[in-house]
């Protein structure tokens, strides 16, 4: 099933590279950015490597026409991005949360999480989000440097919301990355342990010298769905 996907943040690594992915599987990807220029240069970018059309817009116009909005955002900034574009959801949206609270977004250690008062980044969404927007989180522990790659990405997304239908959407879109796994990982409050592991991964990283330390959870029966070739693959 294709969806119409606002990636906000989209010209970032994290962002640019799920749209990258997305496109390939055959998607109707936007590239969100407040400014429009930059979303218009990047979506031509990802348009010529995906080898379909990503179109760029301002962030308003992209959430305005989506179907599901994915907020790759520095933890920074995604409150004042998500009062700024209340007004634009589509009714029913479906809005992911990719954003991670790090200590480097104001100047301390990428390998340390912030404390939010709500539990967790993807809980402030929830309650800065319109009513009526199904919100998941997902993502945040794929590194931008393998979703930028041509590679299978050999990665679990654990997949946490209070909604089912935000819970679907998530995990269907997950599994439209090769190699990516989707597990079902309970309420949005567990979703303040998914953003802590990304700060071990980066650890881990520098550790070892790396950029492409991902998480695999084992012991359970999940298997890795193949996604279907696109229509231009066809």
């Amino acid at each position: 099933m294709s969806r119409i996907i606002a990636v906000v943040g989209g010209t970032g690594p994290e962002g640019s590279g799920l749209a990258l992915r997305w496109a390939r599987a055959g998607q109707d990807v936007i590239i969100g950015s407040r400014d429009a220029s930059r979303a218009e240069q990047a979506a031509k970018t990802i348009s010529e490597r995906a080898g379909r059309p990503v179109r760029g817009m301002a962030n308003d116009a992209a959430v305005a026409a989506a179907d599901v909005v994915v907020l790759a955002v520095p933890f920074t900034a995604q409150a004042d991005t998500l009062k700024q574009l209340k007004p634009h959801f589509r009714a029913g949206a479906v809005l992911i949360d990719a954003t991670v609270p790090l200590a480097s977004t104001v100047g301390g250690r990428a390998s340390r999480v912030l404390g939010v008062w709500q539990g967790s980044a993807a809980q402030q969404a929830a309650e800065l989000a319109p009513k009526g927007v199904h919100v998941a989180a997902a993502f945040q522990n794929v590194g931008a440097e393998l979703l930028s790659g041509e590679g299978d990405v050999e990665c679990d997304v654990i997949v946490c919301s209070d909604d089912d239908a935000a819970r679907r959407v998530a995990s269907e879109l997950a599994a439209l990355i090769p190699g990516v796994r989707a597990l079902d990982g309970g309420k949005l409050e567990n979703a303040r342990i998914v953003e802590q592991i990304t700060a071990l991964l980066i650890t881990l990283n520098v550790r070892h010298k790396s950029h492409f330390a991902g998480l695999r959870i084992t012991g359970l029966d999940v298997p890795r769905k193949k996604p279907e070739p696109s229509k231009h693959e066809a």
